[in-house]
């Protein structure tokens, strides 16, 4: 007869969970996470963006935003030139910042550029009564100026890539202190890659 120590049968239930890839507990950010569409057209020799972005909505997300974290979320945009016998050539790269927040005295969740954030509350910021409605507002990315056409270097073709991103933002200090360990409150999309030309 063997005997076997609790140390044993603890180490192999652990290796079995890790194993099954649906007896982890989900993420607060697991969920759709998808660049659904995106274009660029030239308007007045501006060139702008449109995208249609997919963001998760679960209950972790909603109690976190009611506990008074702010989450933070991030389109990143790179225009190259594309070249044949060399690398690609990098003509833009930026990035649109916007901060999701709960307001808990109106009931409202609040959306503003992330640049604006310590200025003028009512300059850049728009109000939603529901998350679903932030977040949808959130995923619609219309008319964004990227860059002058003038600005464009080469014939082209370029590259266009846009990648969505969602992140733990400003968090109250007692939160701050119960979960200054965890990362996964980061999670980016996969690029949306598309040839552009004039």
């Amino acid at each position: 007869m063997r005997i076997i120590d609790k140390s044993s049968v603890t180490l192999l239930l652990l290796l079995t969970l890790a194993a099954v890839p649906g007896a982890r507990s989900a993420g607060p950010l697991d969920g759709e996470l998808e660049v659904r569409s995106a274009f660029v057209v030239v308007d007045h020799g501006v060139l702008q963006l449109s995208a249609h972005i997919q963001y998760p909505i679960n209950d972790r997300i909603r109690s976190a935003l009611k506990e008074g974290v702010t989450l933070t979320f991030d389109l990143d945009v790179t225009l190259n030139r594309r070249r044949r016998l060399w690398f690609n050539a990098v003509e833009r790269e930026m990035t649109l910042k916007r901060e999701l927040t709960y307001h808990a005295v109106s009931d409202r969740y609040l959306l503003r550029d992330a640049e604006n954030v310590g200025q003028d509350q009512d300059v850049g910021q728009e109000s939603f009564p529901t998350l679903e409605a932030a977040l949808d507002k959130l995923g619609h990315v219309e008319d964004l100026p990227i860059l002058v056409q003038s600005q464009l270097h080469g014939e082209g073709p370029w590259e266009v890539a846009v990648r969505a991103g969602m992140r733990r933002g400003r968090m109250p200090d007692a939160l701050r202190a119960l979960v200054f360990w965890t990362d996964d409150w980061h999670r980016t999309s996969d690029w949306y890659t598309w040839i552009f030309t004039l």
